[in-house]
């Protein structure tokens, strides 16, 4: 007869698996930045980004305000062998005049209570760090700000609905100023509960409350999240969702029980599920079935008592009692005859049934919420098994006895592919709250360390105005005969002393030698009014056994490539005038003669070092005897970038490389270069300045990473300004940077992996690919750690690129008397597919800044030169070719 009567509050799972379907609807929506203001679960970001991993330490206060009674805790986190907590909590009383009073009232007696804590803790003289659980819906923009949306639970405090609840208790504390306080956090109870089992379970990705009131909370990636910006890693989602059902989702499955309810509450039309399921009008929902039933004659003989009529009499801890297995029945007629309806064995069975039905329901209903985030969380993983835990915490869960066991049993059949743990928080929200201002201390102590290291990579305009200097100290070393041999600038001389007029033609061939790509092009220039460049290219790997092997097996690797793509252009037979781009630093006594001085870029071919390249591969063919070439230049990548660029722009005077390892060239007066005899007109300078601090002039500005990047690398002690600066070093950089960070703690919970032991894993494609805001995938696989070294990368970048500007700002003889010069730079973006997309985002625009600070009287261009080095060397071959027929 009572199911019969209360059919509509039995729910199938077919109903319940319905709810789920529309609870993951709402939370879509509270998700969303287009419907989460007319959303009714709210889905407030919490800025809790993390839970606790275990290196926490240190003293902290809780402030745990959520219902009738108000409990401070003082929680100590220690490390002696292992982590430990220790906790000391006062509960004060909240009384009803205060939560129904003004909001000032109420904070003040937040601020006493808090007083009287510290005076018995003595520690009034101590400013310890402070969390806060506010167990009401508040919007977030920060860990230490939370704007009360509404109250709930009975509490009515005028002037608090809108406000930052943080800044009325930082108010009311000062106020009183006989101590001080720093609030780190405001968190939701059940973020709270979260927190707490988080301690002790690191899978712990849901804190669930079932007492006075319900929530939810769980950690959301950052990517569903419109309303906070960023896409990397997750976040703490508050879901409020006691408001499920506001806009009416759950009307049919709502009784005239539920509305009668509704009606009568503080708040009506709203909380609708929490009034539904929470400990606070269960009882209710009892005492208006069974006042119904009476009078309808199917109770107490139909006798209906005063006390049975008083709202609030039959309160969710009788419901409680009643469904005790054994003396459930003795309770039930213990609790109705204080009521005063002397029932009936039969009448203490159906009160009892009721009791069942309704807290079932409400079990049911919490299953059917949650099963809807655990969903989320699976989908979010994108497995096919979700194994995570769930902390609990409220009166309703842990004192009723019998519904733990069904929210568990009915969770397990509507999500039947997650494995789901259920911990119970022994300590409540408090010592959440506390591990919460735990994790933001840490965090930001982590983050002030983390700031101060990587300072050393954040130059002053001072600093780099004193590198400026002293570069224009090293140009003009390497440009002197006398310093010329103990210079680590070099200031090569290209012999290259003009850039294409136009009136270049022919065909040429260009060889282009710098990395672990090795390429040969035809390149077709025709002059006359239609200018047209065409060229065919084809691109050959060098094996690391090759780059590091003899010079003999080089040269022929390379003379293999070239006949090969000879036969491929079907141009076997004809000399063609070539042109060699050959990336190392080399001396240069002419145009087509270049002594190597060393091997830079990870090459360390034997018996190359000191010979003349052109020589090697002009034997290179003569070994091959398959064809013969007519080896007009050998230039560097600067040159040939130069000259490309050039060739669009006569103004280009400047060629810069920024890729795996990076040099610049530009065009000097004759009359600067003592080492080439002749005082008239220009001559191209290859600066390598790859070099620059070889000789210790940089080493106030080197980092203890720079450092060991250096002492790991092949050439120890050399190159040492091209280490601090280009695509082959900088991800190595990074990964030096996580080994320290990791040994101190900072990341990987101080684990530090075999692989990230693994030299040059971590390369500098990922700095790029990180500075992308589009690159969602990576974001989500590197997580925030990634993003984290993103910032420092971005310092890499910073200081990169100021080293790299000093070169436009050298105030030349003659021409520094004239107040602006109109220079166009030539940029080889793509040299390396390593530094394509950083050239192009961050490090172009940074770069572009820092040399417009750094040259203020230089109106700079950047070129970025589309074709490459290897059609400058093809233009510095017609040039040559040109101006060897003039002189003929």
């Amino acid at each position: 007869q009572i199911d019969k009567y209360l059919y509509a509050m039995r729910l199938s799972d077919e109903t319940l698996l319905d709810v789920m379907a529309r609870f993951r609807r709402e939370m879509k929506n509270g998700l969303s930045r287009d419907f989460n203001p007319t959303a009714a679960v709210k889905m407030l970001p919490t800025f809790v980004r993390s839970i606790p991993d275990g290196s926490e330490k240190g003293d902290f206060i809780a402030l745990d305000l959520g219902g009738s009674y108000f409990r401070i805790l003082r929680v100590k986190v220690s490390h002696e062998k292992k982590q430990t907590v220790q906790m000391e909590s006062e509960i004060y009383n909240t009384p009803e005049d205060i939560m129904h009073g003004s909001g000032t009232r109420l904070f003040d007696h937040v601020a006493e209570c808090l007083g009287d804590f510290m005076e018995k803790q003595q520690i009034k003289d101590k400013k310890l760090p402070v969390g806060f659980t506010f167990s009401f819906p508040c919007r977030q923009s920060k860990l230490d700000e939370g704007f009360l949306i509404t109250w709930t639970k009975r509490f009515k405090a005028s002037g608090v609905e809108g406000a930052d609840v943080v800044r009325l208790l930082n108010k009311a504390i000062k106020k009183r100023g006989d101590y001080d306080a720093d609030i780190m956090a405001v968190v939701n109870d059940t973020v709270g509960t979260m927190m707490t089992c988080g301690f002790d379970d690191q899978r712990c990705e849901v804190g669930l409350i079932i007492g006075t009131g319900t929530n939810a909370c769980y950690m959301e990636e950052m990517r569903h999240i419109d309303l906070v910006e960023g896409d990397e890693g997750r976040m703490c989602i508050n879901t409020e969702w006691g408001a499920f059902g506001d806009d009416g989702s759950l009307e049919d499955i709502r009784t005239e029980f539920d509305r009668e309810i509704d009606r009568g509450s503080l708040n009506p039309g709203k909380q609708l599920f929490e009034k539904m399921v929470s400990g606070l009008y269960m009882g209710e929902l009892v005492r208006l079935i069974l006042v119904k039933m009476a009078k309808e004659g199917l109770l107490f003989e139909g006798r209906i008592t005063p006390e049975l009529l008083t709202k609030g009499k039959f309160e969710t801890k009788h419901v409680s009692a009643i469904e005790k297995s054994k003396e459930g029945l003795n309770k039930a007629k213990e609790i109705l005859t204080r009521l005063g309806v002397e029932p009936s064995h039969e009448d203490c069975i159906a009160v009892q049934h009721v009791c069942t039905i309704v807290s079932f329901r409400s079990a049911n209903l919490v299953a059917s919420t949650l099963g809807a985030i655990l969903n989320q969380l699976r989908d979010n993983k994108g497995v096919g098994r979700l194994r995570t835990t769930v902390g609990v915490d409220g009166s309703l869960y842990k004192m009723h006895p019998q519904y733990a066991r069904r929210l568990h049993k009915t969770t397990r059949r509507l999500v039947p592919d997650s494995e789901v743990r259920f911990l119970l928080s022994e300590s409540g929200s408090g010592k959440g709250a506390a591990m919460v201002t735990a994790v933001a201390y840490r965090l930001s102590e982590q983050h002030r360390l983390i700031d101060e290291t990587l300072a050393e990579f954040k130059l002053t305009h001072e600093q780099l105005l004193q590198v400026k200097k002293r570069m224009r100290a090293e140009m003009e070393a390497g440009l002197k005969k006398k310093t010329h041999d103990t210079a680590k600038v070099k200031m090569l001389p290209t012999f290259v002393r003009s850039t294409p007029d136009g009136t270049e033609n022919g065909d040429f061939l260009a060889l282009d030698l710098g990395g672990t790509n090795f390429r040969v092009l035809l390149v077709k220039i025709r002059s006359g009014k239609r200018r047209t460049v065409e060229m065919h290219n084809k691109i050959y790997a060098i094996p690391i056994e090759v780059m590091q092997g003899t010079g003999e097996e080089l040269f022929d690797h390379i003379v293999t490539c070239i006949s090969d793509f000879l036969d491929y252009m079907g141009i076997k037979g004809a000399r063609l005038p070539l042109g060699f781009t050959f990336s190392f630093p080399c001396k240069q006594t002419s145009l087509d003669a270049g002594i190597l001085l060393n091997w830079t870029k990870g090459f360390k071919a034997t018996d190359c070092e000191g010979e003349d390249v052109v020589y090697l591969l002009r034997e290179g063919i003569k070994r091959r005897e398959e064809f013969d070439l007519d080896v007009v230049a050998v230039v560097n990548d600067t040159v040939g970038t130069m000259m490309t660029c050039a060739y669009e722009d006569p103004n280009c005077e400047i060629g810069l490389i920024v890729g795996t390892g990076s040099n610049a060239c530009y065009m000097e007066e004759m009359r600067n270069i003592e080492m080439v005899d002749g005082e008239q007109g220009r001559m191209c300078v290859n600066t390598e300045w790859g070099a620059f601090g070889d000789n210790g002039c940089l080493d106030d500005i080197r980092t203890i990473y720079d450092k060991a990047v250096d002492d790991f690398s092949l050439n120890a002690g050399k190159q040492r300004y091209e280490k601090m600066i280009s695509g082959m070093y900088l991800g190595e950089i990074v990964r030096n940077i996580l080994i320290d960070f990791t040994k101190r703690g900072f990341l990987f919970r101080g684990q530090i992996s075999e692989t990230l032991k693994t030299r040059h894993i971590f390369e500098t494609k990922f700095l790029s690919q990180i500075e992308r805001d589009w690159w969602r995938a990576l974001l989500a696989s590197l997580k925030r750690i990634w993003v984290s070294i993103c910032v420092c990368a971005g310092g890499f970048f910073t200081v990169s690129t100021e080293f790299l500007a000093m070169l436009t700002s050298k105030p030349w003889e003659g021409l520094s008397k004239i107040p602006s010069i109109y220079h166009f730079i030539s940029l080889f973006g793509n040299q390396a597919v390593f530094l394509g997309p950083l050239c192009v985002f961050s490090f172009s625009r940074i770069m572009h800044q820092t040399v417009k600070d750094l040259a203020p009287n230089c109106d700079v261009t950047f070129l970025l030169s589309e074709d490459g080095s290897g059609k400058g060397a093809a233009l510095i071959t017609a040039v040559g070719c040109r101006l060897r027929e003039a002189e003929q």
